[in-house]
């Protein structure tokens, strides 16, 4: 990475730029109204690579557990260690707010995720049958876990 990689909360008006990353990062995208929506009720952050937006994430906390909800790297940024610094932030950002433990689903066929989540300390702890919309019908989900440290 040649730019120093930062963060910051996400506002209503940098919308337009995270659904761009998001309709290019997957086949079945979080829509504006997800994202709207979640912008009063979750910790969503956008990380940035100099000037240029690169991801963002969002996580849900609820008393002394976080749910990671979503992580998106643009696609032609992927490969570079940026999702594993995207996580490591939003994992001390529900850290920071008394979050002890996380959560997450992700896709049975999306084993970069699964890795990169597997790198960073989580475990597989059970499986939600059907519940992703895929091509031709319904997948898996992973249901992960990891403990939070300081």
């Amino acid at each position: 990475m040649s730019d120093a990689v930062t963060f910051r909360p996400m506002i209503e008006a940098d919308l337009d730029a995270v659904l761009k990353i998001e309709f290019a990062a997957y086949s079945h995208p979080w829509t504006r109204g997800i994202f709207l929506d979640g912008l009063g009720k979750y910790q969503i952050w956008l990380m940035f690579e100099g000037q240029q937006q690169v991801g963002h994430g969002v996580v849900q906390i609820i008393l002394d557990e976080a749910h990671l909800l979503n992580i998106t790297v643009k696609p032609e940024n992927q490969g570079r260690g940026l999702g594993l610094t995207l996580l490591e932030h939003l994992m001390s950002r529900a850290y920071a707010a008394q979050a002890r433990e996380c959560f997450l689903e992700v896709r049975d066929s999306n084993r970069s995720a699964f890795r990169l989540y597997e790198r960073y300390g989580f475990n597989e702890i059970g499986r939600r049958r059907d519940y992703y919309p895929a091509v031709g019908g319904r997948e898996d989900a992973v249901v992960m876990a990891c403990t939070l440290v300081d």
